[in-house]
């Protein structure tokens, strides 16, 4: 369980990891488009495509390690399970957020957003 205190400053910490993601997603969805359109890319090939993938396939495990919850990664979406007047709820962030800025009821998903 987070303090939403303690999962901002989680996420703080995690942000670089995060751009990485992000990053390397781009960069294995157009080393895809190119590839299917052209047969080579810039970025690489087939060698380099795998190898994005395992990347984003480890970057996404290290933080399901942490107690975060993935539950996006197109965009990334991250909860951090919490308290929030005696209710379980998720400390809620998702791509283009510049901050933990919403959460929902454990129960309730994300139709539940509410800002904080």
């Amino acid at each position: 369980m987070f303090t939403l205190a303690e999962a901002r400053e989680h996420f703080a910490a995690l942000k670089p990891r995060i751009q990485q993601l992000i990053t390397e997603r781009a960069d294995l969805a157009e080393l895809r488009a190119d590839l299917a359109q052209h047969g080579e890319s810039p970025l690489g090939g087939l060698a380099e495509a795998k190898a994005l993938e395992a990347r984003l396939f480890a970057v996404l495990e290290e933080i399901s390690e942490q107690e975060v919850q993935v539950k996006g990664y197109a965009p990334v979406l991250l909860d951090y399970p919490g308290e929030h007047d005696g209710r379980p709820v998720l400390w809620c962030w998702l791509e283009g957020d510049e901050d933990i800025s919403w959460y929902h009821r454990a129960d309730c998903g994300f139709p539940g957003r509410r800002p904080i």
